[in-house]
């Protein structure tokens, strides 16, 4: 049996990059699973590739900045498979800002995507495993940067903080109920999302994964198959008791100095 065998598992962002990975890596442990995303073309390439492996899977088109829409992607879970065991939010938002010229705008966007969407996701993901009397685990996907972060990445920080603090305040919550919320500070991950942020914001060629591997003390970025292989242990039985933990899944070590 799989590490997440006869498991319901939601991935918000889901659509690409480490969610995608996850939705993969979740299904291959035995899991049905549903993804969201504000994109059709790539949320249902993925199902039909999850579906051509065999998996139960779907795609649920949702705007997870809207509150109702986060609440509403777990309540299509339910709707189409009975409950949720697991929810992943993965979903992010990482345009650039500094505290001297981030609009309020572009605040509120990343307290939207960052922090309102997995809040409201997580409150509705519980209600249903409370509702069943039932156990069921969370693990969103944060950033190292949450410790301080770069002085471009001024909202980005400010919301995945909160998000951070969410997660240990929800799981001292909610541990008696044998709901365990854990979260993951992933360093620089070579995803889609992080190419179209390197070229858009950093003038980036098509060599910077190599520049920025060489920079790196293992010599490469993170991949989102590795982060993937991660969340699924944290969502499965195999972590044990774990709850409230943020953990660092980075190459860079917090207070180190050279």
């Amino acid at each position: 049996m799989g590490l997440l065998e006869d498991k319901v598992v939601l991935v918000n962002g889901g659509t690409q990059g480490v969610g995608a990975a996850v939705a993969r890596a979740a299904v291959r442990e035995g899991a049905t699973v549903a993804v969201t995303g504000r994109r059709p073309d790539p949320g249902e390439a993925l199902i039909a590739e999850l579906a051509e492996a065999g998996a139960k899977a779907m795609y649920v088109r949702a705007d997870l900045a809207d509150a109702q829409q986060a609440r509403g992607s777990v309540a299509r879970v339910i709707e189409a498979y009975g409950r949720i065991d697991c929810l992943v939010n993965s979903a992010g938002l990482t345009s650039r800002g500094t505290l001297l010229d981030t609009t309020p705008e572009l605040f509120d966007a990343h307290i939207a995507i960052n922090l309102k969407g997995p809040f409201f996701a997580m409150q509705a993901a519980v209600a249903d495993m409370l509702a069943r009397k039932a156990p069921g685990t969370i693990v969103n996907i944060i950033t190292s940067s949450e410790h301080g972060g770069q002085p471009f990445l001024a909202p980005y920080v400010a919301a995945k903080a909160g998000l951070a603090g969410l997660t240990r305040n929800a799981a001292h919550a909610h541990r008696w109920d044998r709901i365990r919320i854990n979260g993951l500070n992933i360093g620089w991950t070579a995803t889609e999302g992080e190419d179209a942020t390197q070229r858009t914001f950093h003038g980036a060629g098509d060599d910077w994964r190599e520049q920025a591997a060489q920079k790196l003390p293992m010599g490469k970025l993170g991949r989102p198959d590795e982060i993937a292989d991660f969340v699924v242990l944290l969502l499965s039985d195999r972590s044990g008791v774990v709850t409230g933990s943020v953990i660092d899944w980075d190459q860079n070590v917090l207070g180190g100095l050279d």
